[in-house]
C-alpha cells in the first residue's frame, strides 16, 4: 500500500526481505507476546563476546577514539587483519589491498558493486547463503545458481560447474564451510574445482566467514593455497561475525588485488564512510588476541552437531548430512511436503513448526533448496533436546 503515491525505485522490487532476518522478527516478536519459542533460526554463535574484545572496546572509548578513521579502517585494524591472513591462511597481502567494511554482508555487497554489471553472470552453487543473488541482483548481474547433490554432502562437482559457464560468466562465488549445509571442501575437492576456474578465468569470490569452524581433523582446503596463481582474481572476505561471536559488532573485511580494494573503497566512501572505531578497535583484539576462545566454542558445538544430526536421523523419513563446518544442520524434509502433505516447501513446513511446536527454523526456499529447512545449534543443549522433541512429535502429526 502505497498512500502518498510516491514512486520507489525498481531495484527495490529485485529483491526480497532476508529470510533469516524474518525469521528472527518472528521469534521476537513471539517471545514478546509471552510464547515459550525455541529458537533455531539465529545465524550467529550464542556465545558472548569475550572479555578481552570487551576490554579493548572500553579502551578505545576511554582513550578517544571516537572520530572518524580511514575510511578502509585504521591503521591498527588493517596491520591485524594483514598479520592473521598470514598467520592463519598464509596468505602475504599489503595494507592496501585490504578494506575493512561494516560486516561480511556489507564487504560482499561492495565486492560485487565494484566488479559486476549488467550482462555479467555470477555462479552460485546451491545451497547458498540467503543473501548472495539479491546482491548479485542489485549490481545488474544474474545470478546462475548451480545445484549440488545431498549425495555429493552439498558440494559442487566440476563437471556440473563445467556445463553452467557461459561466454557471460565472470565469476563464482564459494563459501566454505557453507552456509547452510555446513558443507566444507579439502584439497581434493577443490583442487578439481579449480582447474575449471582456472581454464575459464573466472573471478573466486572466497566467502571465508566460517573458515575457522571445522570440527575434528577435517583439513579445510583454501583457494590461493592450492592455487596462488590465483591471487589477482581472487577475492578473500572475512569478518569477525561468527568466528569472535561478534555479530553486532559488525566488522567485515576484504583482501584482494588492490585496484578491486581501491573500488571497493571508493563505493564505502559514498556509502557508509569507516566502519564504527569502537568496533575496529575490538575487530584488532579479536584477530591478534588470544584465539583460546574460537577452539572452545568449536568443541561446544561439535557436542551439539553430533547431537542434532544423531536425533534428526531418527525421526521417520528425516534425511540429514553431517556437517563439516559452521553450525547449521541442513535435514530434508521432503517427506513431510506435498504430496504427502498439503505443504508445499520447508518454508511451509518451517511456518507450521513455528505456529504449532513454537520452534523457529528456517525453510530452505531461499537458500535454493525448498526440499530443505535450516536448523541453527547455536543454542544450549537442553533447548535443543527440547525443541527436536517438539519438532518430532508436530511431524509426526502432520502424517497422522
Amino acid at each position: 500500500m502505497n498512500p502518498s503515491g510516491i514512486r520507489l525505485s525498481s531495484k527495490v522490487g529485485l529483491i526480497k526481505p532476508s529470510a533469516t532476518m524474518l525469521v528472527t522478527e518472528r521469534a521476537a516478536a513471539l517471545r514478546a507476546r509471552g510464547v515459550d519459542l525455541i529458537d533455531f533460526g539465529a545465524g550467529e554463535p550464542d556465545f558472548d563476546t569475550a572479555d578481552h574484545v570487551k576490554n579493548a572496546a572500553a579502551a578505545a572509548i576511554r582513550a578517544g577514539q571516537t572520530k572518524y578513521t580511514p575510511v578502509g579502517g585504521s591503521d591498527a585494524l588493517k596491520t591485524a587483519i594483514v598479520t592473521k591472513l598470514q598467520r592463519d591462511n598464509g596468505l602475504s597481502y599489503d595494507k592496501h589491498e585490504v578494506l575493512a567494511s561494516c560486516g561480511g554482508k556489507h564487504s560482499l555487497f561492495l565486492a560485487f558493486q565494484a566488479l559486476f554489471g549488467p550482462s555479467d553472470e555470477v555462479i552460485v552453487p546451491a545451497p547458498y547463503w540467503v543473501s548472495y543473488t539479491d546482491m548479485l541482483m542489485l549490481a545488474g548481474a544474474t545470478p546462475i545458481v548451480v545445484p549440488s547433490s545431498e549425495d555429493d554432502d552439498f558440494k559442487l562437482r566440476p563437471n556440473v560447474l563445467e556445463r553452467s559457464i557461459t561466454p557471460r560468466t565472470r565469476a563464482i562465488v564459494l563459501n566454505s564451510p557453507s552456509n547452510p549445509t555446513g558443507a566444507a571442501y579439502e584439497a581434493r575437492e577443490l583442487t578439481r574445482l579449480l582447474e575449471v576456474i582456472a581454464d575459464h578465468q573466472l573471478i573466486v569470490i572466497s566467502d571465508d566467514v566460517y573458515e575457522m569452524m571445522v570440527y575434528g581433523d577435517f583439513q579445510l582446503a583454501h583457494v590461493l593455497q592450492i592455487r596462488p596463481e590465483l591471487r589477482e582474481r581472487t577475492l578473500v572476505v572475512n569478518s569477525v561475525s561468527k568466528t569472535y561471536a561478534m555479530t553486532g559488532w559488525r566488522i567485515g573485511y576484504t583482501a584482494g588485488p588492490a585496484h578491486i580494494i581501491k573500488a571497493m573503497a571508493t563505493l564505502q566512501g559514498q556509502m557508509t564512510s569507516n566502519p564504527s572505531s569502537i568496533a575496529q578497535a575490538a575487530a584488532v583484539e579479536a584477530l591478534a588476541g588470544p584465539q583460546e576462545g574460537v577452539s572452545e566454542m568449536m568443541h561446544e558445538f561439535g557436542r551439539r552437531r553430533d547431537f542434532v544430526v544423531q536425533r534428526l536421523r531418527t525421526m521417520a523419513d528425516i534425511r540429514c548430512t553431517l556437517p563439516q563446518g559452521a553450525f547449521y544442520a541442513f535435514p530434508n524434509v521432503s517427506a513431510y511436503l506435498a504430496p504427502h502433505t498439503s505443504l508445499q516447501t520447508g518454508d511451509d513446513l518451517a511456518a507450521y513448526l513455528i505456529d504449532t511446536a513454537h520452534v523457529a527454523v528456517v525453510g530452505g526456499t531461499d537458500f535454493g533448496s525448498p526440499g530443505h529447512m535450516r536448523i541453527s545449534y547455536a543454542n544450549s543443549m537442553q533447548n535443543l533436546e527440547r525443541g527436536l522433541d517438539r519438532i518430532e512429535t508436530a511431524l509426526r502429526k502432520l502424517l497422522s
